[in-house]
């Protein structure tokens, strides 16, 4: 008996070794038959330059290719080129306490525990247990006669288990692939609100300044109505003029006042809106005034085809489209066999002491309804509109993706014409400043030699306040213009033009870890 044992032992484990090997072998060529979709970037109608771009040439714009994801590049510290060390200050703070950016952050991190998900079913699941299980057998089991009393046993369980999905039709690989794509969309998504983040501290950073301007030439103006005032009241009581003239001067010094309370207020308004950015109450946060000065940046808008690499928001849209696409291989999986196996090794017996004895010891391998792939054969449908589902998300996902790419050029082409324009604009402007200003001088000259009446110097002198104002506003318009500029573009930009920024960015890998 002996003998006889030994021999069968390793027989046994030979066909078992055999068969576990031709399964295995099976289930790789099965998931080799990945029946889903490859995917490929959906074309789209690139112009080879923007129409209101500068002249082209090979310095500012480099060398024609095809669009490659780049969204992740360092984009550096782009609103340093502005020279301002307090935008680079708030900058800073923005992106360490915004709670926006923390909630995208916090996104990320759950997509990519999704994709972990996803990927350990590509691996054994594993487990132990132990206990007792109380049986009770029916006489008809057992072929007693109706009222005899079927025998009960206990037995006790110290087990490992083990199940595995083998990954037949790309079922699970497709679903993976679906998980990584949905978390490189969740990067990207947190790339567009940290880039947004900064162009919307550095466009209200400078509409605030604008504002400081706009104060600064109240403060002025109000100056000039009350030493006008004064003047008007003195010839009033020499008899030169009528009353007349001393209620218009209050007029428009008190309109002056009402107007600079009124720009006061406009200020305080941006500056809670900068606070909120910061991630802070507008109560803890103040912003000494200072006047802004024009923008002179000039940033390079390079190729169609770099655009559509570096914008993190075309990124996040094509990346959607490959996990609609993994989805539709996921749907199609759903028509051909499934292979569950499950395993079960340790020792059952029916007493606790002699439940570790070698003799105790037992397995249980395969599939536990007895057949090594299952199928669905009828359905009502169910498969069929699982594809036709998944094929029309990937169908929308496509035209978003073209849409928010037509999106981007035509960002692009809006801030290019709006510098282009400003820049006209800003020199008839401030050709039309100096024009009311030598007016307003003479006006006021010749009021004093009692040539023209109080009226022709109030007229003047609105129109410099006006013209004045004007001017600042377009600073600032074209400040503002230049951040959403760059905004468009996706941020800083290589080495496409003459402008250049740091090395260093705030990736999102990194902040979502925190």
């Amino acid at each position: 008996m002996k003998r006889i044992t030994s021999v069968a032992g390793p027989t046994w484990m030979g066909r078992m070794a055999r068969g576990a090997l031709l399964s295995g072998l099976m289930a790789t060529l099965l998931a080799a038959c990945a029946v889903g979709p490859k995917y490929q970037r959906p074309e789209v109608d690139t112009p080879a330059a923007f129409k209101e771009a500068p002249a082209a040439t090979a310095e500012n714009t480099g060398t024609w290719k095809l669009a490659e994801p780049a969204d992740a590049a360092h984009r550096g510290q782009w609103w340093t080129v502005f020279g301002d060390a307090k935008l680079n200050e708030l900058e800073e703070q923005a992106l360490a306490a915004n709670q926006d950016l923390k909630a995208a952050a916090a996104r990320v991190q759950q997509s990519r525990a999704v994709q972990n998900a996803a990927r350990s079913a590509l691996f054994p699941q594993i487990g132990a247990g132990f206990g007792p299980t109380r049986e009770h057998f029916s006489p008809a089991s057992q072929f007693l006669p109706e009222n005899a009393q079927g025998p009960q046993t206990t037995l006790w369980r110290a087990q490992t288990t083990v199940s595995y999905e083998a990954d037949l039709f790309g079922r699970v690989s497709s679903n993976v692939a679906a998980a990584r794509a949905d978390t490189q969309q969740s990067e990207a998504l947190f790339r567009s609100v940290q880039l947004s983040l900064q162009a919307d501290v550095a466009a209200n950073y400078f509409s605030l300044r604008e504002l400081d301007t706009e104060q600064e030439l109240y403060r002025r103006t109000v100056a000039l109505r009350e030493d006008g005032l004064k003047l008007v009241e003195q010839r009033f009581k020499e008899g030169d003029i009528s009353e007349l003239d001393v209620a218009q001067a209050k007029n428009e010094l008190a309109s002056a006042r009402a107007d600079a309370v009124g720009v006061a207020r406009q200020r305080a308004a941006s500056e809670h809106s900068l606070a909120i950015l910061l991630g802070k109450a507008p109560a803890e946060f103040s912003l000494a005034e200072m006047p802004l000065d024009p923008a002179t940046v000039r940033v390079p808008p390079g190729l169609p085809s770099a655009l559509l690499e570096r914008r993190p928001d075309v990124a996040a849209a094509e990346r959607a489209m490959q996990a609609a696409n993994a989805r539709i291989g996921l749907a199609k999986s759903a028509y051909f066999p499934q292979l569950d196996v499950t395993g079960a090794f340790g020792f059952e017996s029916a007493s606790l002491g002699d439940l570790f004895k070698w003799s105790s010891r037992a397995f249980l391998l395969g599939p536990a309804a007895g057949a090594a792939l299952t199928l669905p054969l009828f359905d009502g449908g169910r498969r069929k509109a699982g594809v036709e589902q998944a094929k029309g998300q990937y169908d929308e996902n496509v035209a978003q993706y073209r849409q928010q790419v037509l999106i981007a050029f035509r960002e692009v082409e809006d801030n290019l014409s709006d510098l282009r324009l400003l820049d006209d604009q800003i020199r008839q402007q401030n050709d039309a400043v100096e024009a009311s200003e030598r007016a307003s001088h003479l006006s006021d000259t010749q009021y004093r030699e009692g040539e023209v009446n109080y009226l022709n110097v109030l007229d003047s002198e609105r129109t410099v306040l006006v013209t004045q104002r004007q001017a600042s506003q377009l600073n600032g318009a074209q400040a503002v213009a230049t951040v959403n500029l760059i905004r468009a573009l996706g941020g800083g930009w290589g080495d496409a033009g003459t402008v250049q920024v740091g090395a260093t960015d705030t990736q999102a890998p990194k902040e979502a870890k925190q």
